[in-house]
């Protein structure tokens, strides 16, 4: 039947439809930091709440181009309703996305954590950590290494001394060695040489070294400049993304271990929402930990009181900090899993299986000999964190029936102990091993290993899209935000299944899962035994009824559904 007025768009939109649920989150949001990048005046801006809206629910969707979204504004009636028949064009929404969230990403992605918070679903008194690395947009193969501009700009040091001297002396000869030592020199210093120059009086081949010094060295020496300045303390970086260093990833195409350009991306998660996230340049784990709990102070005026982590970053470092902080650290080391092992317990060139007595500060070997202190070692990390370690030796391991078996340098045995890393270590072993350690064990690969996996395969977001740090911690803060409101949406649809009534995992499932155990089972004992002997619920031979070509229904739903009439 025709109407007379057009019908509204959210009449055929569900009332528990997951654009609604992003419109209600979206519209309890804080956003003024937002609306204080626009400075006002010429033609009315479109208004960022709508936009913020769209751009949520199209990363919900596993929608990330411009383009895209531009043209679902105009065919989607989700995107219509959304807004309010808005429709920006592909330039608008990429200028809003990376010129106006680049500010305020992190304060829309608090809001959201806290008010999950509220509703429940997380604490914040937990989190597990682990990090992942992803691949830049850039260019694969234009990569800078700081080993080669440092090598060819000692190169052109050298070539660059050895002609000023001569100039300086007004010599022609090659009086000064190109490999001669020689301190190193700069840019701005080269220039103000080259200007101080005095050319009258020069002959040809001075002036003709002056001015390869001028067109050809002194420019290169700033290129080389500038790379080791873009780099910073890294080893590398590319050209076409200078924020991105080269890692090795784990999608590895050419199955060569080549080094991809990318970012470490670090995330904690409780209950599978993301609770904090940062990129780091550096590829391992262990760095990062104490600067990851710190911005996660920064961004909830507090630490958290339990931290579960891999063994990535167990190190005296961060189980210090942690310490000083009252955090409790169900924190994994190096070789905790090899420690459980008979083959580890039973191993008499461990330190660890070596008994220490701490009063008299001496350890003692497989043969009762004692190991008495020698001498301290410093060790300092690439944080500038400093260790002390004790170098503990034996008097004498000659002719000794277990040296094959206790070390394997010559001479007499010596072992490097840092006591506290030690104390650490126990701890937390301590904690691993208690039932609190093995509940938390036990969640963290389904926590953020899950959400790692979600979010490359179910998200599609492998790679990123974008170039530059600033954009790229903008976009992930998008697509974190999107997964959190789509991990609420399941939670709620889990919810509302539990109260309405049967759900499809909890009672279809099931009952799958049962028939798949009886067939499991009977085809285990019909190849051990070769024949079924005794009975299966009451119904003898089972399997070889269900083998006939017949439905299965038939022979197995009187055992998934007895009668309940029968006296």
């Amino acid at each position: 039947m025709d109407s007379l007025f057009p019908c509204r768009l959210d009449e055929n939109i569900s009332s528990d439809a997951p654009v609604r649920l992003v419109n209600q989150i979206v519209d309890k949001l804080d956003i003024s930091p937002l609306l204080s990048t626009y400075k006002g005046g010429g033609c009315p801006a479109y208004y960022p709440r709508m936009l913020l809206k769209v751009l949520f629910f199209a990363y919900l969707n596993n929608v990330y181009s411009c383009r895209k979204i531009a043209r679902l504004l105009q065919e989607n009636i989700l995107y219509m309703w959304l807004s309010g028949k808005s429709t920006p064009d592909f330039r608008t929404i990429n200028d809003f996305r990376s010129k106006r969230l680049k500010s305020c990403i992190h304060s829309l992605f608090t809001q959201i954590v806290l008010m999950l918070v509220e509703l429940g679903y997380i604490s914040l008194e937990k989190q597990y950590i682990d990090g992942t690395k992803m691949e830049s947009a850039a260019n694969r193969y234009t990569f800078v290494w700081r080993k080669s501009v440092e090598k060819y700009k000692d190169r052109l040091e050298n070539k660059i001394q050895c002609i000023l001297s001569q100039i300086d002396e007004g010599i022609l000869g090659d009086n000064t060695a190109p490999g001669e030592s020689t301190l190193p020199i700069d840019s701005h210093a080269l220039k103000e040489k080259i200007d101080a120059i005095n050319l009258e009086n020069r002959n040809k081949r001075e002036l003709r070294q002056i001015k390869k010094l001028n067109e050809e060295y002194l420019p290169k020496l700033q290129e080389y400049e500038k790379h080791l300045e873009i780099m910073g303390e890294r080893n590398s970086y590319s050209k076409t993304d200078p924020d991105a260093t080269f890692m090795r990833m784990k999608e590895d195409h050419m199955r060569n271990g080549q080094l991809k350009p990318g970012y470490n991306l670090q995330i904690s998660t409780e209950n599978q929402f993301i609770t904090n996230y940062a990129f780091y340049h550096n590829p391992g784990d262990t760095l990062t930990l104490i600067s990851f709990l710190l911005y996660g102070r920064m961004r909830y005026c507090r630490f958290m009181k339990e931290v579960c982590a891999d063994a990535g970053y167990g190190s005296e470092e961060n189980y210090e900090f942690m310490e000083r902080f009252g955090i409790s650290a169900y924190v994994k080391y190096n070789y905790f899993h090899m420690e459980q092992t008979k083959k580890w317990k039973c191993d008499i060139s461990k330190q660890d299986n070596l008994y220490y007595n701490e009063p008299e500060d001496y350890f003692v070997c497989p043969m009762g000999q004692y190991m008495k202190f020698a001498y301290t070692i410093k060790a300092v990390n690439d944080n500038g964190y400093e260790s002390e370690i004790s170098v503990y030796r034996a008097k004498n391991c000659q002719g000794c029936p277990l040296q094959n078996k206790c070390h394997k340098g010559r001479g007499n045995r010596e072992i490097k102990v840092n006591h506290k890393l030690r104390r650490y270590k126990q701890l937390a072993r301590e904690k691993l091993t208690s039932s609190k350690g093995l509940e938390h064990r036990s969640k963290r690969p389904v926590e953020v290993e899950a959400v790692f996996g979600q979010i490359k395969w179910n998200k599609e977001y492998k790679r990123f899209r974008h170039k530059g740090l600033e954009k790229i911690v903008m976009d992930f803060g998008i697509l974190a935000i999107a997964f959190n409101i789509g991990k609420m949406i399941c939670k709620q649809k889990k919810a509302k299944k539990g109260r309405d009534g049967k759900d499809y995992k909890t009672d279809k499932g099931r009952k799958l899962s049962f028939m798949r155990g009886i067939f499991i089972s009977c085809w285990i004992n019909h190849k051990k035994r070769k024949k079924l002997e005794g009975t299966l619920f009451g119904h003898p031979h089972l399997f070889a009824v269900c083998s006939i070509h017949k439905t299965v229904d038939t022979y197995l739903f009187p055992l998934l559904h007895p009668p309940t009439n029968i006296t």
